[in-house]
């Protein structure tokens, strides 16, 4: 989900803001990020959430829950005839998972650069699989891949919406 900011240009020369009219736009969007079990049970919510606001980011929905199945099958429904479907979905229900809403400027890419390569032995050192994952089974989080998918994937798990 995106949101207008908007930063006033600054006029690059002396008897130009007469006729200066035009306003730059930052987009800020919103994106999902889930903790997975692994994550919760190591106690890396901390550090995971730390990393987001050090970026720069705003959390703007966090909650910890016992997810539905019903609620994990929708979420990776695109996913349903894939081999590891079912796995996936065990592991998502098999303990608490922390739901955070992040809101900021290019958010979506930002936080997929931050989490790292969906192999944690593929991730590049610095990033949160890089850094503190060993397993594609545990690889601690799931982020939204891109905007769409962020809007159907905030919806589902923050139905009530975040704050602004």
């Amino acid at each position: 989900m995106a949101q207008w900011t908007l930063f006033p240009i600054q006029p690059v020369c002396a008897g130009f803001t007469d006729r200066l009219s035009v306003s730059s736009w930052v987009m800020d969007e919103t994106t999902l990020v889930l903790i997975k079990p692994g994550g919760v049970s190591r106690n890396l919510i901390g550090e995971i959430t730390r990393r987001v606001e050090a970026r720069g980011l705003r959390i703007t929905g966090l909650k910890l829950v016992q997810a539905a199945r019903a609620t994990v099958e929708e979420h990776y429904a695109e996913h349903k005839e894939r081999p590891f479907f079912k796995d996936v979905c065990d592991y998502l229900t098999s303990g608490p998972i922390v739901c955070m809403a992040v809101t900021g400027t290019n958010a979506v890419k930002a936080i997929r650069a931050m989490m790292g390569a969906t192999n944690p032995l593929d991730a590049t050192p610095g990033t949160v699989r890089g850094d503190l994952a060993l397993t594609i089974d545990d690889n601690l989080t799931h982020s939204s891949s891109d905007d769409g998918a962020a809007e159907r994937e905030l919806k589902l798990w923050f139905p009530e919406g975040t704050v602004r």
